[in-house]
């Protein structure tokens, strides 16, 4: 079953402009892009036939292209990495059997959250897009709650039901949680990691669908399927004892560069 990765990349972000270009130091001192860190995450995974990078800004086209990156160049129209994941995948012609959608933001996906999201939806042939969730332990809840605290939109969480399809995604810490965790301890709450694999059909009919009440609330593009009436598989995957994190704002930066110190990301 052929997959495409596609990582969207969009200059003119609304919270923070520029971002895909972020230079990131990490354990040896090298400084890559956001766009270049996502890239490489994603030549990690095993299985995956094609990696582009898809963009609307010649600054992303030529930084990405000078480390080695194939890229797609998309409209400006597009609202969000699913529509440019279509347009993308449309512009190359079509033809494959899973379109990965590994947001730019998110350098430090570990491989394994992507196969395991492939191979989750391939084992759920009724679904036509999938994403993974991730359960909290305390220091990542607290961390979810100290952004919400400062007024900060950090990373978003997801409820399922039990055949793990979701019931709603949500910027703020849903389910409510009433009592505290130590550190290390398991939560009730999933961290939604921001990957997507689709089917062509569910991808291709997405930019076609008016934009719900619910995602131009919470700015969650995954809301437009469910608003829809359409299913997403959410696929629990595990850290192995990696730490995980978006690039949602500028105050990520030295938390993501401190991550990938520890890690030995170079």
């Amino acid at each position: 079953m052929s997959v495409l990765i596609v990582i969207p990349a969009r200059y003119a972000s609304t919270r923070y402009p520029g971002k895909p270009l972020v230079p990131l130091t990490g354990a040896t001192g090298e400084k890559r892009t956001l766009v270049e860190r996502s890239w490489r995450a994603a030549c990690s995974v095993q299985g995956a036939d094609r990696v582009v990078v898809a963009t609307d800004d010649d600054r992303i086209k030529d930084a990405a292209e000078a480390f080695g990156a194939e890229v797609v160049m998309t409209s400006e129209d597009c609202a969000n990495g699913t529509e440019r994941c279509a347009e993308a995948h449309a512009a190359l012609g079509g033809g494959y059997e899973i379109v990965v959608n590994l947001q730019g933001d998110a350098p430090l996906t570990p491989h394994w959250f992507v196969e395991d999201l492939v191979a989750g939806l391939r084992a759920a042939p009724g679904m036509g897009l999938a994403t993974p969730v991730l359960r909290c332990n305390g220091e990542t809840l607290n961390s979810l709650l100290a952004d919400r605290k400062a007024g900060r939109v950090g990373g978003t969480t997801a409820v399922f039901a039990e055949d793990r399809s979701a019931l709603y995604f949500s910027k703020q810490v849903v389910p409510y949680c009433g009592s505290t965790y130590a550190d290390g301890e398991n939560t009730p709450v999933f961290h939604h990691v921001g990957v997507y694999a689709y089917r062509p059909d569910a991808l291709a009919a997405y930019p076609d669908w008016e934009t719900g009440p619910l995602e131009n609330l919470e700015g969650l593009e995954q809301l437009r399927f469910l608003e829809n009436g359409r299913k997403v598989l959410c696929v629990e995957v595990e850290a192995r004892g990696r730490e995980f994190w978006e690039l949602n704002n500028p105050e990520d930066v030295p938390r993501l560069e401190t991550m990938m110190k520890k890690m030995g990301h170079e």
